[in-house]
């Protein structure tokens, strides 16, 4: 077996893991000991699927997979983080190296995205959307970071939303992966479409809770 496929098996036994703990999660309680620990697993499985990811696509270059890959791993390690944070100094030089690393690669798949278009090739919106929401989480960043956001529970409301994103991406891939029938663009905004407004229900329940440690 190469060095390709056993990777692969790796990163798919680790998706399905995440696909699966993520639902769970997604259902189950916010807070107590059974969330802390099944989310420990789940940032672990995914945040190596998502190297995996980068790694296969630099032995098979797909340089969509590789930036995917990257954005996944932000929306991961940045989403632990932000339980570490309660006011902007918290705040590591690791933090800021991170959202400028995401901010390269947001430009990159706007620019893109702005190329495809330009060719009429609709897969461009995909890199538009992806690239749009990397810059939006950027933004996010520079507000929390610099003590400027209105939120009360910055730290919780920002984890949340990286979280449920970086679930986003596993069940996109799932969807990508096994898709027979829908156009490739639709295939990968889908689950964008439909989980971006638990997104939205989940910050504003948590945004102002005083009762939440």
């Amino acid at each position: 077996m190469t060095l390709f496929k056993i990777l692969l098996a790796i990163h798919i036994f680790c998706g399905g893991t995440s696909l699966l703990l993520g639902f769970f999660i997604l259902l189950s309680r916010k807070g107590n000991r059974r969330h802390k620990f099944a989310g420990t697993i789940y940032f672990y499985s995914m945040l190596l699927t998502a190297l995996l990811a980068v790694v296969l696509a630099y032995l098979h270059p797909n340089y969509f997979l590789f930036i995917i890959g990257i954005f996944t791993s932000y929306m991961l390690l940045t989403g632990k983080s932000y339980l570490r944070k309660r006011s902007q100094f918290d705040v590591k030089h690791i933090d800021w190296l991170l959202s400028l690393t995401m901010l390269l690669f947001g430009a990159v798949l706007i620019a893109l995205g702005c190329y495809n278009m330009i060719l009429g090739n609709n897969f461009g919106v995909v890199h538009l959307v992806f690239g749009g929401f990397s810059c939006l989480f950027v933004y996010q960043d520079y507000i929390n970071f610099k003590g400027r956001s209105s939120v009360q529970n910055y730290w919780l409301v920002t984890h949340l939303q990286r979280m449920v994103g970086s679930y986003i991406a596993s069940v996109t891939a799932f969807i990508v992966v096994n898709n027979t029938f829908l156009p490739g663009y639709i295939a990968w905004l889908l689950p964008t479409v439909l989980l971006v407004p638990l997104i939205i229900i989940l910050s504003r329940k948590h945004e102002n809770n005083p009762n939440f440690q």
